[in-house]
């Protein structure tokens, strides 16, 4: 099982630039530059965090985390207004003597002309945004969270089945790429195959999605490549989806099989950047339909997310007439008389 964890190694980002930051959020977020100097293309955001500079402000800078994002609300601004011009712009000045990547106005507040004079002084880019301090930090924050979030990248295919991510692995030939073109023919939606981005959101969640240059393509060998958006229709592909489940496909092999647990109790479990997600061994032979198999799977990891789990009541019953049989002096003549015990259908012959 651990075999497909092998040549997998987290990548993480170690920064964004501000160009790059303005680029993605300026429709997104409304954001707006107010400072007239180009963005150095150099200027780089390290930090997922945000900061709100109050106690800068105020002249505590023996924890000031100057290396973040600079959110300036209608508490600070207030503050910078109240101040008398010299001792605004002594404040500010402060701030500035420090590498602060970018600093960003909330609520349309106006920044005061010493705010602006000495960024512009020292090509820290200004924004301003309509949204209020709250909503902003947490729609900035998701932003960056999601920029700097953990991932790894697997040789694998990701299909949504019934709307529960299938993430399926094995051995390059094995048939990935296939199993996934035929649960898409069957009206599943693809997010991506041959390379699956896997990212950390959060606690305990993990998000597939494809690469940009690969994007909703496929290679079937002897085909080629194909464009399954194309084929198949929008309705066919997702851009990304939480992974929920692992299928391991494998040659079958009489030793292996013999160590599978055929029950389903025992719940095997894969950890992928601190996260465990059920996963489930399949053995490939002839005549094994692993198409209809998968939608089995998805479907039982829906009753057992909704409390019901097939192999823990088909245990309860044996159990409950393992017990009977004990308590009966009959022993295994009355178990084969209760086993007789079947339904009746009145005036059914088919």
């Amino acid at each position: 099982m651990n075999d497909i964890l092998k040549n997998v190694k987290e990548i993480k980002k170690e920064f964004i630039t501000v160009d790059f930051l303005y680029r993605e959020c300026k429709n997104r977020f409304k954001l707006e530059k107010i400072t007239k100097n180009e963005i150095d293309p150099d200027k780089k955001i390290t930090e997922k965090d945000i900061h709100r500079p109050g106690l800068a402000l105020a002249g505590y800078v023996s924890l000031f985390t100057f290396n973040r994002i600079q959110v300036l609300g209608n508490t600070e601004i207030r503050y910078l207004n109240e101040l008398t011009k010299g001792r605004r712009y002594e404040v500010i000045n402060t701030l500035f003597s420090f590498e602060i990547p970018c600093i960003i106005l909330c609520n349309d507040n106006n920044a005061p002309e010493e705010l602006i004079e000495i960024a512009e002084e020292k090509n820290v880019p200004v924004f301003c945004t309509p949204n209020p301090t709250t909503r902003f930090s947490y729609f900035i924050s998701d932003f960056l969270d999601d920029q700097f979030a953990p991932q790894i990248a697997m040789h694998a295919s990701f299909v949504d089945v019934y709307g529960v991510g299938l993430l399926i692995c094995g051995k390059s030939g094995i048939g990935k790429s296939e199993v996934a073109l035929d649960l898409v023919e069957r009206g599943h939606r693809l997010v991506a195959d041959d390379i699956v981005i896997i990212s950390k959101k959060g606690e305990g969640v993990l998000i597939g999605s494809g690469t940009s240059l690969v994007k909703h393509f496929m290679e079937i060998r002897g085909l080629g490549i194909i464009d399954v958006r194309k084929i198949f229709g929008i309705r066919s592909i997702r851009y990304q989806k939480r992974v929920e489940v692992i299928i391991i496909l494998d040659i079958w092999d009489s030793e292996k099989e013999k160590k599978l647990d055929r029950t389903g109790l025992d719940s095997y479990l894969t950890n992928l950047l601190g996260v465990d997600i059920e996963t489930v061994n399949l053995h490939i032979f002839p005549g094994k339909n692993i198409t209809v198999i998968s939608e089995v799977i998805a479907l039982n990891y829906l009753l057992k997310h909704y409390g019901y789990n097939a192999a823990k009541v088909f245990e309860q019953r044996l159990s409950a007439q393992i017990d009977i049989n004990k308590m009966n002096k009959e022993g295994l003549f009355e178990m084969n008389k209760i086993d007789r015990n079947i339904e009746y259908f009145e005036h059914d012959f088919e």
